[in-house]
């Protein structure tokens, strides 16, 4: 069953509010068993003496979106899952606030801790999304991701 290329962007931060209820709706899903959260936090890391106040992410959107949903694909493919919800902000996210919110359901655990540990390694290195990290200072540097 092919499914829908679906918009993975979230202007700025992902909201806590939006998190737990996306999660809320689930309640009334009987057939899962569990679910795989994963999110990505803004470090306000030290680089060089300066201190990280926030990233600035930008992207092909039409390039990743399309290669979102070939990984969604796979990922469906492999592993035998009820629901994967993905959320990547773009634009300027502050220091403590998440950018990143990947959410998969199954039957069973191993299904959606797999899949979701997966989905997050193929997304941060298959997916064209950059970040500047943006200083104190207001100087910034182009993020390498880890």
């Amino acid at each position: 069953m092919s499914r829908a290329i679906k918009n993975i962007f979230t202007q700025g931060a992902i909201s806590p509010l939006f998190i737990s209820e996306s999660i809320a709706k689930h309640a009334t899903k009987k057939d899962i068993g569990a679910h795989s959260i994963f999110l990505g936090q803004i470090r306000e890391d030290v680089v060089d003496g300066k201190t990280v106040a926030a990233i600035e992410y930008t992207a092909y959107e039409e390039m990743v979106l399309e290669k979102m949903h070939e990984i969604r694909e796979d990922i469906f493919l492999k592993y035998d899952l009820t629901c994967m919800h993905v959320h990547h902000s773009l634009g300027t996210v502050s220091a403590g606030e998440i950018c990143l919110f990947v959410f998969t359901s199954s039957k069973h655990r191993i299904a959606a801790m797999e899949a979701c540990n997966e989905l997050v390694e193929r997304i941060k290195s298959e997916l064209q999304i950059w970040g500047r990290e943006i200083f104190n200072d207001e100087s910034h540097q182009w993020k390498v991701n880890k």
